[in-house]
């Protein structure tokens, strides 16, 4: 008998083994006895295809997703419109005796557009030896590492008295510590654009508690804007992305991302909306705009064409979601007039940005911002979350923007955030956000859907438990939902987790994928259920049944047919292990030696955090001695995936 292995159970008559089940662990601790659960696998049989856009993301700028997050931008407030009557994010550094202050000036703009507003630094009196200067902490710290370098740029002018040199420093929060450090030895009297870069040592420790210092050691008066500090980014992009949170996600091999969001897409009010003609070109002609929908400011650095390019780095779909004329306060632009006019107009720009050739205009001005090569859109959402929309306009807003799209781009699929008469989507949006148990009893949802009817892209669910994070109980409940999209998904073509960021500083919504601050980050639970049902699925499902059991195990199957490799996913929500065996009938041969990867935990409350980032994550473990009837013991509280080889020969 092999005892290495939970799988193995033989039953003999009058005879008992005591076997405790884990992770492939054993022990003489728990009396086995038979449960009388069954799980069959047709695996001569095939279901739905699975879509081939099941797993993606969606993306929207909440609680400092954007800036502060995965937009790689260290500097807070780089154009000083974040308040219009004081400089949030900086302030005065001087030495001891040396005096100087700083204000908003808007008399010295650079442009009417994006560079209105400006920092003045007039230094009023230092000594030799001394400093004054100006500081910015980031978003709630610069994060410094070892062997490292920043890439510094800012627009400067000084008055005609102001000697030189600039000193530009990271430093720790009180300036004791320089740990890299450069100089500018001229400022011009006129507006002039500056870069250089900052190199930490190899010897120097990770550390957040750290601030961005521009200063003088001469008098006078030196005026500031656009100021930016950038890390290393993803790809080695300029104006690109953090490289730790665009590992996490590339790790899930997401095949689409939905953006910009969201409420994010429309804002509290109309002028709050994400205008995407002023989300391109330069960082200099990007005003940013009021995200109002989760209070703070956007500096529009993560404009339409870095979401492109994102979907480029990790090889995704973009699925783009397009303003239609509602804003969150519950007004809309009513159909039939000029304004509404100009927003179908706009959508239809935006998608000849992204996939028009050079011959066309706004192709052109993408080639113009540096991507001549168009981009495949195969997918346009009208507006977001719909339903908010009391007045009934919908109906009429998304006819107009349907008749329009189809009548230009005849292949692009058009999703509607609610059910509508008034034309056939191709797709209906749904979101979820329910507890752990009524995400899980919604495994069975599409299961009755009508397959004559549009497709469903669940473009936002989560279970809501832990914070800012999920824990293991909001992961199992996401694991059982997700059961029932991969089973229907001949008819759920997509889906996506959300929200899919937080700054543990800032959150602005309860229930996050992945949390992070300036330094670290890390996956919660929900993220390796995300990763887990990406990685490993088939491209058919298997028709699989259950009988016996206690109600509390969740399941799909499916099958690579070009290499055999068959996926068992089980979530087991029962605090007792599920002692099951497993048939797969119509299979030739089973291999021998397979795979179990077990997310579980000693309590549904544990979870990840910065601290313990990986308190919750999957273990993989080899099984042998399979056949084509075996049994596993499901852990309890757990997600599980087999992975078999079936062989036809």
């Amino acid at each position: 008998m092999n005892m290495k292995h939970p799988i193995v159970r033989f039953l003999v008559v009058c005879i008992t083994y005591t076997i405790v089940v884990a992770t492939g662990s054993v022990g003489l601790e728990q009396t086995f006895a038979a449960s009388g659960t069954t799980l069959t696998v047709e695996a001569s049989q095939t279901g739905a295809h699975i879509s081939p856009t099941l797993y993606g993301l969606m993306f929207e700028d909440i609680s400092h997703s954007g800036d502060g997050g995965l937009y790689a931008e260290l500097i807070r407030n780089r154009t000083f419109k974040d308040d219009p009557s004081t400089p949030v994010g900086w302030s005065v550094v001087t030495s001891s005796g040396a005096q100087g202050t700083i204000s908003l000036d808007n008399s010295h703009a650079i442009n009417n557009l994006a560079l209105t507003t400006s920092l003045q630094l007039q230094i009023e009196q230092v000594d030799k030896g001394q400093r004054v200067g100006v500081a910015n902490e980031g978003y709630w710290g610069i994060p410094v590492r070892p062997d490292t370098t920043y890439q510094v740029s800012f627009d400067a002018l000084a008055s005609t008295d102001f000697a030189g040199p600039l000193t530009v420093d990271i430093e720790n929060i009180d300036g004791s510590i320089i740990y890299a450090r450069s100089m500018i030895n001229t400022i011009s009297p006129n507006w002039a654009h500056y870069t250089l870069k900052l190199q930490t040592s190899a010897q120097v420790k990770p550390s957040i508690t750290n601030r961005l210092v521009i200063s003088a050691g001469s008098t006078g008066t030196i005026w500031l804007n656009l100021v930016s500090l950038f890390p290393p980014t993803w790809n080695a992009r300029s104006n690109g992305m953090r490289m730790d949170l665009m590992q996490k996600m590339d790790a899930m091999h997401p095949s689409f991302l939905r953006f910009p969001g969201g409420n994010y897409l429309e804002g509290n009010t109309f002028e709050d909306r994400f205008q995407w003609k002023n989300t391109i070109g330069g960082l200099e002609q990007r005003p940013g705009h009021n995200n109002s929908a989760w209070g703070y400011r956007s500096s529009d650095g993560l404009g339409l064409l870095e979401y492109l390019e994102w979907c480029e780095d990790l090889k995704m779909m973009p699925i783009l979601a397009v303003y239609a004329g509602y804003a969150l306060h519950g007004s809309h632009v009513p159909v039939r007039t000029s304004q509404f006019d100009s927003l179908v107009q706009d959508a239809l720009d935006e998608v000849q940005y992204i996939t028009g050739d050079t011959t066309t205009y706004w192709g052109q001005r993408r080639a113009s911002n540096g991507h001549p090569k168009p981009f495949d859109l195969q997918y346009v959402e009208i507006g977001n979350e719909d339903f908010f929309d009391r007045s009934g306009s919908y109906e009429d807003r998304f006819a107009a923007f349907y008749d329009a799209l189809k009548k230009a781009y005849p292949r692009i699929q058009v999703i509607s955030t609610v059910k509508v008469r008034s034309r056939t989507p191709d797709v209906i949006d749904e979101h979820y956000y329910k507890s752990p148990e009524e995400s899980a009893r919604l495994a069975t949802l599409y299961d009755s859907y009508s397959r004559n009817g549009p497709k469903i892209f669940v473009g936002e669910y989560a279970s809501q438990e832990g914070k800012p994070t999920p824990n293991l109980n909001s992961a199992l409940g996401d694991a059982a939902m997700m059961t029932g999209m991969e089973r229907n998904s001949d008819v759920v073509m997509g889906a996506c987790y959300a929200p899919l960021f937080v700054n543990v500083n800032a959150p602005a919504w309860g229930t996050n994928l992945i949390g992070y601050d300036a330094l670290n980050s890390y996956g919660s639970p929900s993220y390796y259920v995300q990763q887990l049902f990406s990685l490993y699925h088939g491209d058919v499902v298997l028709p699989t049944s259950l009988s016996g059991g206690n109600g509390q195990l969740y399941f799909v199957t499916s099958k690579l047919t070009k290499s055999g490799t068959i996926y068992i996913k089980v979530v087991n929500t029962s605090p007792d292990a599920q002692d099951t065996q497993i048939k797969i009938n119509g299979a030739t041969s089973i291999d021998a030696t397979g795979k179990a990867t077990v997310l579980t935990s000693a309590s549904v409350k544990d979870t990840n955090s910065l601290n313990d980032p990986t308190k919750v994550v999957p273990v993989a473990h080899v099984l042998s001695s399979l056949s084509s009837s075996f049994t596993y013991s499901f852990a309890p509280n757990s997600v599980t995936v087999l992975q078999l080889t079936e062989r036809n020969t």
